[in-house]
């Protein structure tokens, strides 16, 4: 099979994995966000316990959907360089999925929380990114505030095992968060690969779509 056709093969698969994944973020995003207002009519109407599972939630689904993020930019990633060696061979710049997903999503290979690009890289994508984001945390704080009469009532025993436990994946969270997503050692991995099998790094591609922070 003809090297460029199979580029191109592979590009289509990734693709669809890209629309799969965005399908996914924000399909878990709505649905943990549904959850979360359920059980805070649940939490007033029937029994307060049911707020101490808020946070719970919160942390659960803000976890799932950096996953999903992370794979939406494996996909992305992927498309990126396909599309940059597909151009290439070419000698024309015919497919320019990923410099428009750059510009107008999130970019690649710069400093983000998770998808949300930072200073002049911030857009709508990032602003509905950290809208939940911020929805969650307030979540989290509400639903501790409003089930802490009731943990104080379980007992010393169990309220302290609930912090505890909470504390201490959260704080997990957060730190593996930093690392994978703003430190940019996810995507690293990811350049890794690309840099050995294509055999120039994938700043050469970066350059390429944003030629501004090369002049």
């Amino acid at each position: 099979m003809h090297e460029l056709e199979l580029a191109g093969r592979q590009l289509a698969r990734m693709r669809s994995m890209n629309r799969y994944y965005h399908e996914r973020f924000f399909g878990d995003i709505r649905t943990v966000t549904m959850l979360i207002l359920g059980l805070f009519v649940a939490g007033w109407a029937l029994t307060p316990e049911v707020f101490l599972l808020i946070p719970v939630v919160a942390l659960l689904g803000a976890n799932q959907t950096a996953f999903d993020a992370s794979y939406l930019i494996f996909s992305r990633h992927y498309s990126a360089v396909l599309e940059d060696e597909i151009n290439s061979a070419m000698r024309k710049r015919v497919l320019v999925g990923a410099e428009m997903e750059d510009r107008y999503l999130f970019r690649l290979g710069a400093r983000k929380i998770v998808v949300a690009g930072l200073g002049k890289d911030f857009t709508w994508f990032g602003w509905m990114t950290l809208l939940y984001t911020a929805v969650g945390l307030g979540s989290f704080g509400a639903g501790l505030a409003l089930g802490w009469s009731t943990l104080v009532e379980a007992g010393t025993g169990w309220a302290v095992f609930y912090i505890a436990a909470l504390a201490a994946i959260t704080i997990a969270s957060v730190l593996v968060g930093l690392w994978w997503f703003v430190t940019g050692a996810g995507e690293r991995r990811l350049s890794e690969v690309t840099d050995s099998r294509f055999g120039h790094p994938v700043s050469d591609y970066q350059a390429r779509r944003w030629p501004e922070d090369a002049a």
